[in-house]
């Protein structure tokens, strides 16, 4: 089923919804992020992925300092409509560290 902006439920957490990032060829779990209507909406547009920095408070497109850049090339939406995954091509780390996924810490 095909789903548009208007049908995301960005109301249940104060207008942001998770974005997992995943690797569209090798479906590695880059990272988790968070994407208001505005960053959906310049994803869509832009074909690069964007979200809403919880820290910084303001939109953010991934790579705009690094480079490193993520051309989303399919968006997905989970059954509750408060969910997404981005498919993407990664032009280099996904992590702010240098590594090539977020998720490289066990927990011990």
């Amino acid at each position: 089923m095909n789903k548009s902006i208007d049908d995301i439920d960005f109301k249940k957490s104060d207008g942001l919804v998770p974005v997992i990032v995943q690797d569209a060829k090798t479906k590695d779990v880059l990272t988790l992020a968070y994407t208001n209507k505005e960053s959906l909406e310049l994803t869509k547009k832009t074909g690069n992925s964007w979200f809403w920095s919880r820290s910084r408070n303001k939109l953010w497109m991934k790579g705009e300092e690094s480079g490193n850049i993520q051309k989303v090339k399919e968006i997905l939406v989970d059954c509750d409509s408060d969910a997404i995954i981005y498919l993407v091509e990664p032009l280099g780390p996904a992590c702010h560290t240098g590594e090539k996924v977020c998720f490289h810490n066990e927990l011990k």
